[in-house]
């Protein structure tokens, strides 16, 4: 066949195959496949010419009858709950990153904090076949029940960042709780005594985390809780905002002189309320928040907050579940990845104070 002929092939209809190239080598298929893929012997100026004629006549392997014979389709899904703050893609290229040095493709979904839409992912992920799935839960999610079908369905999955205990699957975090009570101390330590708590949505991880550390800082130094200082406020600035101005609402004497949000964005759109009351940060109200997101250190005053080591979480996370997919790890494993302090402008005790 001449070159002509090879380059009307190629751009036929018709896909190639590994006999195909066998037929115009004049060898068999099977040497074609070893020398395609890596196994087995074939001698070195076969394998160039199998290379070569597979280039000259537009071959691609076949990557579903491939998935049928090995039983793994070398896809991974990733179901986050939002995109818009920096946590998750900074996770997720913490992913990307093992992923592709371990030859897998990654299927990134994205539940806008919808409970139905993740599930809805999670299941077109299954149909897809995909070898195992990483999932951050949407902050709607009120029960348990369709996580414990997926472990059974044996489908490997691992948690990161937003977990569920208790249900035999693995997970990747940091230590919310103990995160939570260390900046809430930091806040104690400089004398700051009425504070307030924008929490997360108590049905996520998370959140419940990071309002127990809260309430262990005040109890282990004998501060009062006053309920009415702590506000549900969700991940995102517009709760953040409502719920400072729900606090703010509060007769003067009953307003905190600090507080601690149970995220950066929820924290930004505190301090746009706190502003707008015509209040001074840190003077009349000093404010921490938890993530270090991008903007922490670019907003006036720059935020104290807590680094969420989000790349390392992703790639552990991914570390995990590809060593269960490849049955080099059994264990039900709970890693915790640990965290630091920030101490910038906002909180009033800065480093040279």
């Amino acid at each position: 066949m001449t070159k002509k002929d090879h380059t009307i092939q190629r751009r036929s209809n018709k896909r190639i195959t590994a006999r195909d190239i066998a037929v115009q080598l004049g060898i068999s298929e099977m040497t074609v496949s070893r020398a395609l893929n890596n196994r087995g012997y074939v001698d070195k100026t076969t394998k160039e010419k199998v290379l070569e004629m597979s280039k000259e006549l537009g071959y691609s392997p076949n990557h579903i009858a491939k998935s049928l014979v090995l039983k793994k389709t070398h896809t991974i899904g990733v179901v986050v709950p939002e995109i818009t703050h920096s946590f998750f893609p900074e996770a997720i290229r913490g992913i990307e990153e093992v992923t592709f040095m371990a030859q897998y493709q990654l299927i990134l979904t994205h539940s806008a904090e919808n409970a139905k839409r993740e599930q809805d992912a999670i299941l077109t992920l299954e149909s897809k076949r995909v070898d195992g799935i990483l999932i951050s839960t949407a902050q709607s999610v009120e029960d348990d029940m369709f996580y414990r079908s997926l472990i059974k369905s044996s489908v490997p999955i691992v948690f990161f960042d937003r977990c569920v205990y208790g249900i035999g699957a693995n997970c990747v975090s940091i230590d919310d709780e103990e995160s939570a009570k260390k900046i809430t101390m930091h806040l104690i330590g400089h004398g700051y005594k009425r504070i307030a708590h924008l929490s997360g949505p108590l049905g996520v991880s998370i959140g419940q985390d990071r309002l127990n550390g809260f309430k262990k800082a005040l109890k282990e130094n004998n501060i009062p809780l006053d309920k009415e200082l702590i506000v549900e406020s969700g991940f995102h600035e517009k709760g953040g905002y409502e719920a400072m101005n729900k606090i703010l609402s509060l007769p003067k004497k009953m307003h905190p002189r600090a507080v601690v949000a149970v995220n950066d964005p929820a924290a930004f759109g505190a301090m746009k309320a706190i502003e707008e009351h015509h209040l001074s940060i840190p003077k009349d109200i000093a404010i921490v928040g938890f993530s270090d997101d991008i903007r922490a250190a670019l907003i006036t005053p720059p935020l104290t907050t807590v680094r969420q080591p989000a790349y390392e979480v992703g790639k552990r996370a991914a570390e995990k579940l590809i060593a269960t997919i490849e049955g080099k790890s059994s264990s039900i494993d709970e890693i915790t990845i640990n965290t630091e302090q920030v101490i910038r402008l906002s909180c009033g005790c800065n480093k040279k104070k």
